[in-house]
């Protein structure tokens, strides 16, 4: 099969294509022919990227761990699905990835694909609406009439974030660019701030959930927002390893869950969720979308790899 893989150079580590043995489903395994696959840039440089569970060096990874695509094969003891079946999902990030025609993946990591979308447009969701699931619902428990910061509104990640909170009954607020403001009112933000042109801090107070997808200052700065007894989610990647045991407790990483891709789905087709694609690049150019070769800045969602049309 094709697929790209990462290889290490002096400039850093760059994806190259490759003819790789076609895999098999094992026991409790599912093969997926992938039709598209989600792009997260900075996942070249993870450490599950370059190093296995014990530590050990990883080579040849196969990034892209968000996909959409149709069943090939099943393995045994696999329940629930069928050979034809439309899924979406995500792999663990130790696994390897799907920009590649096929990838293996474990039941709980996948579900039928939203029925109203592409493969292209539910390749984009798992990771950006799992992780905005995943941190309001399951860790701050959002109720309605709580005020909600989210930074970086407009993001792959934040958009699920607005929209989440909105329908949770959430007053949202979110700091985005002032070409953005348009587009999170539409997804339910009440507030929308300009970071560059007014310091939040300014403007909001006595917040009950703060979801961060910025890091750095802006994580820093939140702090004296934030109620005394308000819960503090944060998915900076500059947060991993922190010593404050603050940024500690708020921090975490998205992990695969069939039952909310289940229920994410069900928003999706119902309305109330909406996905965003900015791009497509075809498989052979993958390595153009990882390093940003992206022309059009002004777009929302992920960048997305189509692999079969």
């Amino acid at each position: 099969m094709k697929a790209m893989q990462v290889n290490k150079a002096d400039q850093g580590p760059v994806l190259i294509p490759v003819e790789l043995e076609k895999p098999e489903a094992g026991r409790g395994e599912i093969l997926v022919r992938v039709h598209a696959a989600g792009v997260t840039p900075t996942e070249l440089l993870w450490s599950t990227t370059t190093h296995t569970k014990s530590g050990t060096a990883r080579v040849g990874t196969v990034p892209g761990h968000e996909f959409s695509g149709v069943i090939e094969a099943i393995g045994s003891d696999v329940r629930g699905f069928e050979v034809g079946d439309e899924v979406y999902g995500m792999n663990d990030w130790f696994a390897n990835g799907a920009t590649a025609e096929f990838c293996v993946t474990q039941p709980q990591n996948v579900a039928r694909k939203p029925a109203t979308l592409s493969h292209e447009a539910a390749a984009s969701v798992p990771i950006g609406a799992l992780t905005a699931w995943q941190g309001l619902i399951d860790r701050a428990n959002v109720v309605p009439g709580e005020r909600v910061l989210v930074h970086g509104g407009a993001g792959a990640v934040g958009l699920y974030a607005v929209q989440m909170a909105h329908t949770r009954g959430a007053h949202v607020v979110t700091t985005i660019s002032s070409h953005d403001i348009d587009f999170v009112k539409r997804l339910g933000a009440d507030e929308a701030i300009d970071y560059r042109v007014s310091r939040f801090e300014n403007e909001v107070q006595d917040v009950d959930v703060i979801f961060d997808a910025v890091g750095g200052e802006t994580l820093e700065r939140s702090w004296g927002v934030l109620k005394p007894n308000g819960r503090m989610i944060t998915i900076a990647a500059d947060s991993e390893g922190t010593g404050d045991q603050r940024v500690k407790d708020a921090f975490f990483i998205v992990t695969p869950n069939q039952e909310q891709l289940i229920e994410i789905a069900k928003q999706i087709d119902a309305g109330v969720l909406r996905a965003f694609v900015r791009t497509t690049f075809p498989l052979s150019e993958a390595a153009a979308a990882y390093s940003g070769g992206v022309r059009d800045k002004s777009g929302h969602g992920k960048v997305v790899i189509t692999v079969r049309g």
